[in-house]
């Protein structure tokens, strides 16, 4: 079962620059959540202050009641055991075996011994569909193995918090998918806290619970998924469904003569709300919510054709 994490406040500079400012969220236990932003708006940045790489000017992260951002070192290296984190490229050590690579951490923070270690390893490879491939180097796979690889050694230690930076950065479509797929297998099978970092818009729309939207120094917005999909507020209308009229710019926020020259552009229509990601087995996982009631709750008519089986997604604009 995942764990909670609750942000108050919380706000990171490096220097002089603000990075952002007063964010404040709850990431619901065993829940998948998302979160985007422009390039440069510090996501990746948020997921090293969660876990406890960078500290905080203000504000708290509070995990099974320890405050990460003031606790002591021996506290905080106590509540990183309840992580695994996928890096952007696998963080894979090119001198070690895919065996190895995922062996690490339980030869380094447990005392389980050779014949543990390989059970519990070879169960994660299995979990990730690498079986077959422990004893190849990981510069003689794919990109989208070394990050099944990557996975597998982030689960090794079962983690109730899971954080996935970019999963799909330097992926082709066909492996996105693929990995999404996975993604939701896991979180159907473990019960993880899953917490997504991705430019990827397919992925924000049909995988995750919560969407969350850092722009221009803040969280524009975090909730459930039907809240931002079907929401009217420019930046999260903009972003999430891929579309050149909004304040987002090529160089982050449009000035003042952009924003005036689309004034009179009428705003293309709310794509369809597509269906969220069912895992392989068909079974919905505990924290998947019946398409609609999001929107059926708060009175809110979805797009029309949402939440069709099998509908195309179509974006732009």
């Amino acid at each position: 079962m995942g764990v909670e994490i609750k942000v108050e406040d919380l706000s990171k500079s490096f220097g002089k620059q603000l990075i952002w400012g007063d964010v404040t969220l709850t990431v619901p236990a065993g829940e998948i959540c998302v979160m985007l932003g422009p390039s440069g708006t510090g996501k990746s940045v948020f997921l090293k202050t969660l876990i406890g790489l960078l500290k905080p000017d203000k504000g708290s992260v509070v995990i099974e009641g320890t405050d990460i951002a003031s606790c002591s070192e021996k506290e905080l290296y106590e509540i990183r055991k309840l992580f695994g984190v996928l890096f952007q490229d696998g963080a894979m050590f090119g001198s070690m075996n895919l065996y190895d690579n995922v062996a690490f951490p339980l030869r380094e923070h447990t005392k389980k011994s050779e014949s543990e270690v390989r059970s519990i390893v070879m169960e994660k490879m299995d979990l990730v569909g690498l079986i077959g491939a422990e004893d190849k180097l990981p510069g003689e796979i794919s990109g989208g193995m070394r990050k099944r690889a990557g996975l597998a050694r982030a689960l090794v230690l079962d983690p109730e918090i899971v954080l996935f930076d970019e999963p799909d950065s330097g992926l082709d479509p066909v492996r996105t998918s693929f990995l999404n797929q996975l993604i939701v297998d896991l979180n159907a099978q473990i019960d993880a806290t899953f917490l997504i970092v991705t430019h990827d818009i397919n992925t924000a729309r049909t995988v995750p619970d919560n969407i969350g939207l850092l722009y221009h120094k803040h969280l524009a917005m975090f909730g459930p998924r039907e809240m931002l999909l079907s929401s009217e507020e420019p930046v999260v209308r903009q972003f999430l469904n891929a579309q050149r009229v909004g304040p987002i710019g090529m160089s982050e926020e449009k000035d003042a003569d952009e924003l005036a020259a689309e004034a009179d552009q009428e705003l293309p229509p709310l794509p369809p709300i597509p269906m969220q990601l069912e895992p392989s087995n068909g079974i919905p996982r505990r924290s998947q919510r019946e398409p609609g009631s999001w929107c059926r709750e708060h009175g809110i008519t979805p797009p029309p054709g949402s939440f069709e089986e099998n509908m195309t997604m179509t974006t732009g604009g």
